[in-house]
């Protein structure tokens, strides 16, 4: 580990491009089959931990009925949309560090990336996290116990390495949407979070806009629209026959008593 004294120079446009390919190439070839063959699970309603107070609410609430189609509706589109997509990304992260951030690895144990700040000149040794709400209670210790480590190195190894130098850096979200988890962190260790890490990383300050935008062409690829119905209609036919099945098994429990 060294402390670099380095002009606050931007990446090139060429390796600003790198980034945005390699990250394209993730998406097309790690998220978006992840993301599909999910899908393609929630045609069984045993994909679903039903709650009878709640799916007919959010059917009339989404569609203005709670007929099987809308409970369908109401249940998939969190997971497909939400739930399934974080989960795969949160998942794979530490190949996207590996493939998209792969310039940047470091060898220091505990620590993901080591990058030159653009804003600051500092070299920032850096714990890469998804998004705001990805971490829990027990990863806040684990993350101050391996800056920890990191600092008790630099002792010893007599090098320059200050408390804004140890950092995690958060890929997407904003400020305001940081969980409490990363808030405590940030009581001690930076925690920087979107647009101001690929700023920080690159110098590049839309750069977060980009790549964004980048990945969202992606999505171009994989229209699943007709998969997303197929699923929906799916889900509603098998929400139909219980719903039918649940009745016919009151009606015979009225006529005995």
């Amino acid at each position: 580990m060294t402390q670099d004294s380095f002009q606050h120079k931007p990446l090139s446009e060429k390796d600003l491009n790198t980034i945005i390919e390699q990250a394209k190439e993730f998406f097309r070839n790690e998220i978006a089959p992840s993301h599909v063959r999910n899908t393609k699970k929630l045609k069984r309603l045993k994909e679903f931990n039903l709650n009878p107070f709640l799916d007919k609410y959010k059917a009339s609430f989404l569609t203005g009925n709670d007929d099987p189609l809308s409970i369908a509706k109401a249940l998939i589109y969190p997971r497909v949309l939400g739930t399934s997509i974080n989960t795969t990304f949160g998942n794979k992260l530490q190949k996207f560090c590996s493939t998209v951030l792969g310039n940047f690895a470091s060898t220091t144990s505990g620590i993901d990336i080591e990058f030159i700040d653009k804003l600051d000149g500092r070299r920032k040794y850096c714990q890469v996290k998804a998004g705001p709400n990805t971490i829990n209670k027990d990863d806040v210790e684990t993350i101050k116990n391996h800056f920890a480590s990191v600092k008790n190195l630099a002792r010893t190894n007599n090098l320059n390495i200050g408390f804004n130098d140890l950092v995690v850096g958060v890929l997407y979200g904003t400020p305001e949407e940081l969980s409490s988890h990363y808030k405590k962190i940030n009581e001690e260790y930076p925690v920087i979070i979107g647009q101001e890490f690929w700023h920080r990383l690159t110098g590049i300050e839309n750069f977060y806009q980009r790549l964004t935008d980048a990945i969202g062409d992606v999505a171009t690829e994989f229209d699943s629209s007709k998969l997303i119905e197929e699923v929906i209609e799916a889900l509603a036919k098998e929400i139909e026959e219980t719903l039918k099945s649940e009745n016919q098994n009151v009606k015979k429990t009225d006529e005995g008593k």
